[in-house]
């Protein structure tokens, strides 16, 4: 058995599934299990029932700050994905082989910094006496600081998208990447203009990775919590808002599961849908 391809495939995954099984597997499990459980007085009942998912779905609550969240999530995705197309592009044909190297080393370098610091710094950024009021209060262009930069939808965006930024480039550079540049010759030959090659060749080809960038931002930006709540000020939660309140502030961990896993198969169904987007185009490439 130690000869086997198969065997010795599975011993150099196995150190790394085992940590995904503990870490990934066994919480959701752990959620799934309490959606269908009862909630006692400071304790977990484990019943069967429906009620959390009852109750969850029929919560006019649950249902804006869903529909918010994918409202959100959306914009925050098409402001990333249009800002990053254009440096992906950029880095990818007109940046010296050389110079490449250099330049995806200064695309991670937010990564260098926590979150959570990132986030903060936008709200010194916009903050009602932060670096951009003072800065038009200094230029003489505003008398009192402007009070909607800071705790509204557009700063949540702002926030998130550049948060999230290297996030959709580097897929969509990858893509780009693979481009035959021949093709684009052979468009241009053909007496395409610049601009058609692009729309008829490298966007095309390109969608793979654009659809990943749309899918590694999607995701992870609809269940953001710390945003909403500081960049937001509270006053523009989302869902995971929600399941906070439910699992810490109503001391309701059975309802927040359920609001979890609702929330969970929501983002998968328009995962799928994307997913299902990506195969069309690599269909349309052979």
């Amino acid at each position: 058995m130690r000869h086997s391809e198969a065997v010795n495939g599975w011993l150099l995954i196995s150190p790394t599934a085992l940590y995904a099984l503990l870490l990934l597997a066994a919480p959701l499990v752990t959620l799934f299990t309490f959606s269908f459980f009862k909630d006692g007085y400071l304790t977990i009942i484990p019943e069967f029932t429906l009620e959390n998912y009852q109750a969850t779905l029929s919560d006019p609550i649950f249902a804006a700050l869903m529909q918010r969240s994918l409202w959100v999530s959306g914009l925050v995705t098409l402001a990333t994905v249009l800002t990053a197309f254009p440096i992906a592009y950029y880095l990818s044909f007109h940046v010296a082989p050389a110079l490449k190297a250099r330049w995806l080393f200064l695309i991670t370098i937010p990564f260098w910094t926590s979150y959570l610091i990132r986030v903060f710094l936008w709200k010194v950024i916009l903050g009602y006496n932060g670096v951009v009021n003072s800065g038009l209060k200094e230029l003489g262009l505003i008398d009192k600081p402007l009070e909607f930069l800071l705790y509204n939808v557009n700063s949540i965006v702002l926030t998130l998208s550049h948060s999230y930024a290297p996030f959709a480039i580097l897929p969509i550079y990858v893509a780009l990447e693979k481009i035959d540049r021949a093709l684009l010759e052979a468009g241009q030959d053909l007496g395409e203009s610049r601009l058609m090659t692009f729309w008829r060749v490298t966007l095309p080809l390109a969608m793979p990775g654009v659809i990943a960038a749309v899918l590694i931002v999607f995701i992870p930006t609809i269940g953001d919590y710390v945003t909403p709540q500081l960049i937001g000020g509270g006053k523009i939660p989302m869902v995971a808002n929600l399941i906070q309140a439910r699992m810490l502030d109503m001391d309701n961990k059975p309802l927040g599961s359920a609001v979890a896993v609702i929330s969970m198969a929501i983002v998968a169904v328009v995962s799928i849908l994307f997913l299902a987007l990506n195969r069309r185009f690599l269909r349309g490439q052979k």
